[in-house]
């Protein structure tokens, strides 16, 4: 029928419409060839690479951290090629919300954290824990809260209107624990912008030192009236001086938590996932002389979660989520 109906046009109108129709197939081949593209090219895929582990940490100095990550990386994926892994790759992230991202968008497998920041990456990625593990040789560890022996503070109590000093916003032994335990005692907390800053009466002020020698030189010099940091950090003298102790009280010691949790996401191959976690869990644990020597020297095993760990760590899933909701 349209050739019919064409055949009663004049030449120019048949051209003219011959054209037109041409210009449409044109236009409508070109729009899918570039559609097509645009889904195989733009869209990344869910999963890593084939063959290669990518193993990621949140870190603010990546130098300081990325030799021990290698070293023990290497180690795992010689002992993956059965399954298909030939090569690994490091990947840091400066915050958990960047390393979230790179969760969901499949650019990282596995993550080394710290107990909030496994939690985190569970709520914000679907993150699933693997294994527990030690650093330099500690399994657990707690807050500490520091005052000077001659403070007006006595508990966590006496912190309405004065100030304590926390170490950033990724620490779980000096950010995450007190913040929660605070707030459990029904204290609000406000951010400080400087030492200057006070907060108000009914509430407690924070600010962020960055190190734990900050903290305890911050809580000495009067600056802010208490400090929480690690009981590792208060029994090293490198973090806090013993000039600095003679001067200081703990108030208060918080429940241990695990130390590490590795975390893998979600969507990681039921065969690599299982592979890597037998991996880790027979690190030092094997006959002498399996593990290389310098990850001996790390002090880092692995483990798989007790009941004690799985309420841990529910602990601190409700405070996170208090944390996130009522300062962040």
């Amino acid at each position: 029928m349209a050739t019919a109906a064409l055949t009663n046009l004049p030449d120019y109108c048949v051209k003219f419409v011959l054209r037109w129709n041409v210009n449409r197939i044109l236009i409508a081949a070109h729009a899918l060839i570039v559609g097509l593209f645009v889904a195989v090219v733009v869209v990344p895929s869910a999963r890593a690479e084939d063959g290669v582990l990518v193993f990621g940490r949140v870190s603010d100095d990546p130098k300081s951290h990325y030799a021990g990550m290698k070293l023990l990386l290497d180690h795992v994926v010689e002992r993956m090629h059965d399954v298909g892994i030939r090569e690994g790759r490091v990947l840091m992230a400066r915050d958990a919300l960047q390393m979230a991202s790179y969760l969901r968008r499949g650019r990282v497998d596995w993550v080394s954290e710290t107990g909030a920041g496994a939690v985190l990456l569970q709520e914000r990625a679907n993150a699933e824990t693997l294994v527990l593990s030690e650093r330099n040789g500690i399994r657990r560890y707690r807050t500490i809260y520091l005052a000077r022996r001659d403070s007006e503070v006595k508990s966590l109590d006496d912190l309405r209107g004065r100030r304590i000093a926390f170490q950033n916003r990724t620490s779980t032994s000096a950010y995450y624990i007190p913040a929660m335990e605070l707030l459990s005692r029904h204290i609000p907390l406000e951010v400080l912008g400087s030492l200057g800053d006070q907060p108000g009466p009914d509430t407690t002020g924070f600010l962020f030192a960055r190190t734990e020698r900050n903290i305890a030189t911050w809580v000495h010099k009067g600056l802010v009236d208490v400090g929480a940091v690690s009981n590792l950090d208060w029994a090293n003298p490198k973090h806090i001086p013993e000039f600095f102790r003679r001067d200081l009280v703990i108030l208060r010691e918080s429940q241990d938590v695990p130390r590490g949790v590795e975390v893998v996401r979600r969507d990681l191959d039921p065969v690599v996932r299982q592979r890597l976690h037998e991996v880790l869990v027979a690190i030092g644990k094997g006959p002498a002389g399996d593990s290389p020597p310098e990850l001996v020297k790390q002090n880092q095993r692995f483990f798989d979660l007790e009941e004690r760990d799985r309420r841990d760590l529910q602990w601190l899933r409700s405070g996170v989520a208090s944390v996130s909701a009522e300062i962040e």
